[in-house]
């Protein structure tokens, strides 16, 4: 728990400040985010009255935190524009639409019920850069945002944003580039029972693709619940029951998505990736030939994007620091393996309707099934271990880890690839191994998971 009128180590992670809500994010947690954000967000601004847009997914702890948050907001007259039940990317582009201050979103993306997340976008609609979040955090720790307290009309109001989905869809609309409509495509969607169950069947609906919707049916405590892009079994059964041409699926806030063939099988953000950076080479529109992947992301996209003198630019995990990239090398596409990848021309962060939207287009435009784009990258063996501990940055400097992982490199060699990393949402350590081996992939994740384990042990690090 972290306790009242004061915060415990850094807030804010790779995607937000996360925890379960009630317990770690608590009401009264957002309600000072609500203050300090508003407050930071106020001297950046020019605007004597900014105005702030929050959005939500389905989860049961949205409405508490909202209330909370917007509470903060007001209390420090600052306006709110409430956008309700929406995708992540549907804050961001909005945030910019309506010329606000800054949006916010209430989410925890593709975790379970009990987890919740507050994450902030600047009035460019990109998320906001470090320094800011630190910013935030030093004024929530020393409490600023009490020194001037409006009172009477000074306060912020409240205002409901009543076509924000609708202008969401319609841009998505707009990014679609082909007079051929999509009534010739069959297509299973799965909005994970989250903030794309209203957004994705309207905007597949109107383009005239014939759509079955599962995890469309959200009750505030199933979203991501064995559905999304984290649990695509059904989707895959229901693409091969219904004879679909493709499944889609989204998580929980659709800033990500995943896809599967007309096989049923998977095709991840990799595959998505090239499937539509190469496609975009081939019509000459992908200036620079360049695309911007994290180190998780497998070396078969290097592979495959290679062949077409197409170079892969790498960096940390986060799809803030793809974005960081993109803009630092002028790239236009760039994402993760999990289905969260960025079109820059298009949007200012992971949008998986867009993502979707772009994969089918190419589709429509080929005339290829999907199972023949996919098979353009061939996936190279790839094992990911997850240990569930705290104290990870201390396990990784220890020796003994450290020598093992050494070990790993020099044993994969240059065909082989080797992360080994915390998580920046959850309390993991992710040690992911590469290569045409598998059997040595094996060997070395085992070696490292035994030191890793050993430690956790004797440090009392398990969660």
């Amino acid at each position: 728990m972290i306790e009242e009128g004061k915060i415990m180590g850094k807030l804010f992670g790779t995607d937000g400040v996360r925890g379960v809500a009630n317990a770690d994010l608590s009401a009264d947690l957002a309600f000072r985010l609500g203050m300090a954000g508003s407050y930071v967000l106020a001297q950046h601004n020019s605007s004597s009255r900014p105005r702030i847009l929050v959005g939500k997914d389905t989860r049961i702890s949205g409405d508490m935190l909202e209330a909370a948050l917007v509470a903060g907001i007001c209390a420090t007259g600052s306006d709110v524009l409430l956008a309700g039940i929406i995708p992540t990317p549907a804050v961001a582009f909005l945030t910019l639409k309506y010329g606000a201050s800054c949006g916010i979103v209430i989410s925890a993306s593709h975790n379970p019920v009990e987890d919740n997340g507050i994450k902030f976008f600047g009035p460019n609609g990109y998320k906001l850069p470090d320094e800011i979040e630190e910013e935030i955090e030093e004024v929530l720790e020393k409490q600023h945002y009490l020194k001037q307290i409006p009172v009477g009309g000074d306060v912020g109001r409240v205002y409901h944003l009543e076509d924000g989905l609708k202008n969401y869809v319609n841009h998505l609309r707009d990014c679609y580039t082909l007079e051929k409509d999509l009534n010739n495509i069959r297509m299973v969607v799965d909005c994970a029972n989250g903030a794309a169950y209203a957004a994705a069947p309207m905007l597949w609906e109107q383009l005239g693709a014939r759509v079955i919707s599962i995890g469309d049916k959200p009750n505030g405590l199933n979203i991501n619940e064995r559905c999304g892009s984290t649990h695509i079994d059904y989707l895959k059964r229901a693409v091969l029951e219904n004879k679909a041409d493709v499944g889609i699926a989204y998580d929980g806030d659709a800033d990500r998505c995943i896809a599967v063939d007309e096989y049923g099988q998977e095709v991840d953000g990799d595959h998505i990736m090239c499937i539509t950076a190469l496609d975009m080479h081939r019509r000459g529109l992908l200036h620079p030939r360049e695309v911007v992947a994290t180190v998780m992301s497998n070396i078969g996209l290097n592979i495959a994007l290679r062949r077409e003198n197409i170079a892969v630019s790498s960096c940390k995990v986060g799809d803030r620091y793809v974005l960081e990239r993109m803009l630092q090398n002028g790239a236009i596409v760039g994402g993760e393996q999990s289905g969260h990848i960025i079109y820059l021309e298009h949007a200012t962060s992971g949008d998986g309707l867009l993502t979707s939207l772009k994969l089918l287009e190419v589709m429509q435009r080929t005339g290829l099934p999907l199972s023949r784009l996919a098979a353009e990258m061939e996936k190279q063996p790839q094992l990911l271990v997850n240990i569930r501990l705290e104290n990870t940055e201390k396990v990784m400097a220890h020796a003994s880890v450290v020598e093992a992982i050494a070990r790993a490199q020099q044993k994969l060699g240059e065909w082989g690839k080797l992360v080994v990393r915390p998580s920046g949402t959850e309390p993991l350590l992710r040690i992911m191994a590469q290569g045409p081996d598998q059997y040595l992939l094996q060997e070395v994740i085992d070696d490292i998971k035994g030191k890793v384990e050993e430690l956790a042990e004797k440090f009392g690090s398990y969660v």
